[in-house]
């Protein structure tokens, strides 16, 4: 019993500084404190299992991070009543599905990247097949992690499935497999806004949206909730690639942890490249205004993730 009082008195966030850019990255650190010794548990190395496998899962896993995406899991979960002890599982299954998600971008057939988060990717460190099996590896123990949740009676059993299938959507090719499968099949072409925007939000933003949504679904949010999260999470999502975009073309390469420039290089489909630095940069925060009024017409406490939306288009990293 003292353990667990212990544990919950150490995922308690204060959000008193709330709106100052310091005060949000304080907050997102704390959030990554607690989200990183959780996942440590679910990537431990087990003795009956080849140990490489292991090395190179909490390689990149550990490699560095924002953990955005666990962060607005639990912020909105917690915004709609469930705990950020209860909702954990769930939230380390989206960093999981993340990290996989890189490990198979920065491959050779695909974005062909020799750094991530200022180290060596994947691929350089242990060779292209165990990176791939990595990044499966992730993959699958992401969902198993999730599905944790069945044994919390906090959860409603329905709400886990709803949760984890909106998950699985948001990952696969309608999803943020889908969006970069069409990121490849637009280098070197020109292709319109509307594509350019549906490619974008398949590939980064799907998978930000969903983040938010889970949390809210699997505290039991009704559906008036979760329609203003999905917008919330749809606008932040798109804002967080289009910031993206222009920290390519602007940004530091030393804070950003891996090459600049990569994007035009490469001949790929991106805003700056279609509609100039200028006018992404209004986008992104006229799409961040939208998502911080999607919050403030809840009934939940969802300071927070207006907060980190705000983060999201103010950030040099």
């Amino acid at each position: 019993m003292k353990t667990k009082v212990k544990r919950k008195k150490k995922m308690r966030i204060n959000y008193s500084k709330s709106g100052k850019r310091g005060g949000v990255e304080k907050q997102l650190a704390a959030l990554a404190g607690i989200i990183d010794r959780s996942l440590l548990e679910y990537v431990s190395e087990k003795k009956e299992y080849p140990p490489v496998i292991y090395r190179a899962m909490k390689y990149s896993i550990f490699a560095g991070g924002k953990r955005l995406r666990p962060a607005m899991l639990l912020l909105s979960a917690k915004a709609c009543g469930l705990s950020f002890t209860d909702a954990m599982p769930a939230a380390c299954a989206v960093e999981m599905i993340h990290t996989y998600s890189l490990i198979h971008d920065d491959l050779p057939a695909m974005d062909d990247d020799d750094m991530r988060r200022g180290k060596p990717t994947s691929h350089r460190k242990f060779g292209e097949a165990v990176a791939i099996l990595a990044g499966d590896a992730l993959l699958n123990r992401a969902f198993e992690t999730f599905f944790r949740c069945r044994f919390n009676k906090r959860i409603k059993p329905e709400n886990i499935l709803a949760s984890a299938a909106c998950l699985a959507g948001a990952s696969g090719v309608n999803g943020m497999i889908g969006g970069q499968v069409l990121d490849i099949n637009s280098e070197n072409k020109r292709i319109s806004r509307d594509a350019l925007s549906v490619l974008h939000e398949k590939k980064t933003g799907a998978l930000i949206k969903a983040s938010v949504v889970c949390g809210a679904m699997l505290a039991g949010a009704g559906p008036g909730a979760l329609k203003k999260f999905s917008v919330y999470g749809e606008k932040a999502g798109l804002a967080f690639q289009i910031t993206d975009d222009i920290l390519d073309v602007t940004g530091d390469e030393k804070k950003m942890g891996k090459k600049v420039n990569k994007d035009a290089a490469a001949f790929k489909s991106t805003y700056p490249a279609v509609y100039g630095l200028e006018r992404s940069a209004a986008m992104a925060r006229e799409l961040t205004a939208g998502a911080c009024s999607a919050m403030g017409k809840t009934d939940s406490n969802t300071r927070a993730l207006a907060d980190i939306a705000l983060f999201i288009t103010g950030r040099n990293f």
